[in-house]
């Protein structure tokens, strides 16, 4: 499977190419910004993108989503209880002191269990709720990955002081939906350097004790 990471915009976002070598389709996970920079890596490498996907509506994970979808075609994907926070990316921005990025129509609303396709491969989506209603991960069992948005970071887990977040709620979809993978689960955050679900669950201050 081809792979590609880059760290975009004001909050370095991590925004991941996912490529199939046969067919060259591509899933594209969290387009925040850079929109030049992602189309050049997705032509360095010929892929052309069936679905782009955000873990959820914050704008720093959205803001090349609707670039990238009149670039290529290819549709949204996200889930339905962020669509408010992707209605008030203007509020976003302002808050943060920021511009307010393009936005388009959210095509595909994901929901707990949807597959996503792109050529030989798949990934299941994990709706983990907390730091913000409709916060998504991406399990990909062929290769042990998970790319967990914001819910989940190497050494902590992601804020519940926005719009719609709740910490409770959070550490619950952590517990039930994530820390049953592999320990050797490779877990790819929304910001920040990559880690493994068993070191999480050992190391990981705010996970020590869930079971």
């Amino acid at each position: 499977m081809i792979f590609e990471q880059l760290t975009v915009g004001a909050f370095q976002c991590n925004c991941f190419i996912l490529g199939c070598e046969t067919s060259r389709e591509a899933l594209v996970i969290d387009p925040g910004d850079a929109l030049p920079q992602i189309s050049a890596r997705l032509a360095d490498q010929n892929l052309t993108v069936t679905a782009i996907v955000t873990t959820h509506a914050h704008l720093d994970h959205v803001g090349a989503m609707s670039g990238l979808a009149e670039a290529t075609g290819a549709p949204t994907c996200m889930h339905r209880d962020d669509q408010f926070l992707y209605d008030h990316l203007a509020m976003q921005a302002t808050a943060f002191g920021l511009p307010t990025p393009p936005s388009g129509p959210i095509e595909r609303y994901l929901s707990d269990g949807d597959v996503i396709q792109w050529g030989a491969h798949q990934a299941e989506v994990l709706h983990t709720p907390g730091h913000t209603p409709g916060s998504l991960c991406f399990s990909v069992p062929e290769v042990d990955q998970l790319f967990s948005g914001d819910t989940l970071f190497k050494g902590s887990v992601g804020r519940t002081d926005l719009w719609g977040g709740d910490q409770p709620q959070l550490l619950q979809s952590i517990q039930q939906r994530l820390l049953p993978l592999p320990d050797d689960t490779t877990v790819w955050p929304g910001h920040g350097a990559a880690t493994q679900m068993g070191l999480e669950r050992e190391r990981n201050p705010f996970l020590i004790g869930l079971t």
